[in-house]
């Protein structure tokens, strides 16, 4: 495939299978019934010594690759959280692949600067966030929050660990609920902060970070003789998308002098909604904040919007200037290798650009409030079935609950909802994941991929309605 013509001719038959595929999605089981090591007994070993045909390659990719895949685009893909694209933002990362920019800086590609710089005051101006907020496209809300802790370290240890390193006397301290996505752990850890200084705080029935424990554990290290570093805000964990109060964090993270880092990697995308913005009253005492268009606003990974106040700390904590990458207009420009971690940068804008172009403020918003809709829906199923419990507040699109029966004992409750979960997925027609609230098994029902429909739900409901029986008589039979 050396030539534009051979490129051509290849590239109109992986258009046609992308389409095709769309179309019959819903013709392939979620996630395939596969062992370990499956897939990996169908492919040689060796790498070839002589090339291959493209039709070779690609017939292996239909019958060895796709039947490997969880399929994240399938409307009954409904575990996790989504990671949805469109058919805009296919199309956009195409054109990406195909130009193959590295957009380290202005004048490797000053059009991908420039149009991420206009990107994140849309996103900016769409969500609600203050003017004061600057936004950079990262790569992951994992990568961001370890961007704010970094910023975060710089700033109250006045740029020395950067230059000398820890020298042990620093004592920092992290705050978050118990509830936090796993990415603050790994993030204390390779900030140096270690896992001993994040302290996860107890939570209210809400799961929501309980604000009386965040001050006394803030008093309490206070005289203990640790600094205060970092409050990580959880909006939408991802258990439960449990939601903490950012105003009155905020609020203490001010008195106290703390960086105060607002997590919404999923939930920031409702922002959009009218009647979601009080979630992020008080934002304006925050330091930073993440969401990830690539998890329910369509756009393919990787894609998290990050914004911070203070531009010039966060260039300062990730700016190297070797004298290869100086140019002259470097005043003049966002140069956005030093605005994170990676040095190499994608040019990642221009899908969000096709995106919000191509649906329109109004049309993601319909979207999104379809999604919502329609898990309203499935709660009243839930709510008026008497052989379930939902356990957590339903605040956007997850639902969280169990199987119940008066009289069992937490294990069997356990069993009949990994097992009622199990039966659902053996069917291949959906993906349904679990977590564990207050130690209780808990199923989560994520309604947000991108084409889901009532149609879906309702298949859900009957197949849960039809497994239900068998999965109580198992248990009790037991």
């Amino acid at each position: 495939m050396n030539t534009p013509e051979e490129f051509r001719e290849r590239g109109y038959k992986i258009v046609d299978w992308i389409a095709d595929y769309f179309t019959n999605i819903e013709s392939f089981p979620v996630k395939p019934d596969i062992q370990p090591g499956e897939i990996k007994s169908q492919i040689a070993t060796d790498f070839p010594e002589q090339p291959e045909s493209f039709d070779d390659i690609f017939k292996d990719f239909e019958e060895k690759i796709v039947p490997g895949m969880t399929h994240w685009q399938h409307p009954g893909f409904m575990g996790y959280f989504p990671a949805n694209n469109s058919f805009p933002s296919i199309l956009a990362e195409m054109l990406t692949a195909g130009m193959g920019a590295q957009c380290m800086v202005w004048l490797t590609s000053p059009a991908a600067e420039e149009l991420e710089e206009l990107m994140m005051l849309w996103l900016r101006k769409a969500i609600g966030l203050p003017d004061e907020f600057t936004g950079v496209i990262q790569d992951t809300a994992s990568t961001a929050t370890l961007v704010a802790i970094l910023s975060a370290r710089e700033k109250y240890s006045h740029f020395a660990v950067n230059k000398s390193g820890f020298t042990g006397r620093e004592k920092f301290r992290v705050y978050s609920s118990n509830q936090v996505h796993s990415s603050i752990d790994k993030a204390v850890r390779i900030a140096g902060i270690g896992e001993e200084n994040l302290i996860k705080v107890p939570v209210n029935d809400d799961f929501s970070m309980n604000i009386d424990a965040l001050k006394e554990q803030i008093e309490e290290d206070l005289k203990s003789g640790y600094r205060p570093l970092c409050i990580v805000s959880a909006l939408g964990t991802t258990s439960s998308t449990a939601c903490d109060s950012i105003d009155q964090i905020g609020q203490i993270a001010k008195a106290y002098d703390i960086w105060h880092h607002v997590d919404a990697a999923y939930l920031g995308t409702a922002l959009i909604l009218d009647e979601y913005r009080y979630l992020i009253n008080g934002i304006e005492n925050a330091d930073s904040f993440v969401f990830n268009p690539h998890k329910w606003m369509m756009v393919n990974f990787d894609c998290s919007a990050y914004y911070v106040k203070d531009t010039d700390l966060l260039q300062k904590t990730f700016s190297i200037m070797p004298e290869y990458l100086k140019t002259d207009i470097d005043k003049q420009v966002n140069n956005y290798r030093d605005w994170g971690i990676q040095l190499g940068r994608r040019f990642r804008a221009l899908k969000l650009w096709f995106v919000l172009r191509s649906f329109g403020l109004e049309g993601l918003k319909k979207k999104i409030s379809a999604h919502i809709k329609l898990t309203k829906n499935f709660e009243s199923f839930i709510a008026r079935n008497g052989n379930f419990e939902i356990l957590a507040p339903v605040v956007a699109n997850l639902v969280c609950f169990r199987v119940f029966k008066l009289g069992w004992t937490e294990e069997i409750a356990d069993r009949a909802s990994s097992l009622l979960m199990s039966k659902v997925n053996q069917t291949g027609d959906f993906f349904l994941t679990h977590t564990k609230l207050s130690g209780k098994y808990t199923i989560r029902v994520v309604i947000g991929q991108t084409n889901v429909t009532e149609k879906q739900i309702e298949s859900l409901i009957a197949l849960i309605e039809k497994t239900l029986p068998e999965v109580i008589n198992e248990v009790e039979d037991n």
